[in-house]
């Protein structure tokens, strides 16, 4: 069954219009009578019947619905900004590995301001994702413009905080399963590509975050999010078992 997108504040008049719409009668050519499967990126899913297809929208019929809960366990990932080259992928791989949210974050060593606004194109991915994967959730962006003192500002509600630091950095401990996929909220920040600056270390492990290492290479950012992904999912899947 194919999957299709529409915005929580519009799913008591289920329409679809755009490139949803678009999608639904030029590319799959769907017909009347037939069923879709429709997310909102806040946990519900509905099975539709399409309705109603002209030019410009197609009418659904909610059939049946399903409210996914919350996770127990969630981990929001903050990167520190870089290069655009890569991007895309760390949004798919954010949908697809159930963070629950993303931030860019301003680094001193970023190579490029953060834009102070998320681009549609960002949501765009993520939500190309979320119906690829089936996953009833669309992680939060956000643009963390403020550097280190937004970033510490923004923690304060959660109850795991972390800091993954490159090798010549003293740490607690090794990351590994058993520091992820835990009850609560969970916080890890991933530096740019040129890596934390030491005041940024300094001001971070003041605000309460402990210090984590993932091995003694220096890893590209995104392979070092991914890495923290998985471990975090692996051990979510290891407790459903």
């Amino acid at each position: 069954m194919h999957a299709f997108y529409l915005d929580p504040e519009k799913w008591d008049n289920p329409i679809l219009e755009g490139s949803e719409h678009h999608h639904l009668s030029k590319v799959l050519r769907l017909k009347n009578g037939d069923q879709i499967l429709l997310l909102d990126g806040k946990g519900r899913e509905a099975v539709c019947e399409l309705c109603e297809i002209n030019k410009k929208e197609a009418k659904l019929k909610i059939c049946s619905e399903k409210t996914y809960p919350e996770e127990k366990a969630q981990i929001t990932l903050a990167l520190g900004w870089g290069k655009a080259a890569r991007r895309g992928f760390i949004l798919e791989k954010c949908v697809e590995l159930e963070a629950s949210a993303l931030w860019f974050w301003q680094a001193e060593r970023s190579q490029f301001p953060v834009p102070k606004d998320i681009k549609n194109s960002w949501q765009e991915q993520l939500i190309a994702g979320a119906k690829q994967c089936r996953n009833p959730y669309i992680p939060e962006l956000c643009a963390v413009s403020g550097g280190v003192k937004e970033l510490i500002e923004k923690s304060k509600d959660y109850d795991h905080k972390q800091l993954l630091v490159e090798s010549d950095y003293s740490h607690d401990a090794f990351l590994s399963e058993e520091h992820l996929g835990m009850e609560g909220k969970t916080l890890c920040v991933i530096g740019p590509e040129g890596g934390f600056s030491p005041k940024e270390v300094e001001q971070l492990i003041n605000a309460g975050f402990k210090t984590f290492t993932i091995g003694d290479r220096i890893l590209r950012w995104e392979t070092a999010a991914v890495m923290v992904l998985g471990l975090h999912w692996w051990k979510k899947q290891q407790k459903k078992q």
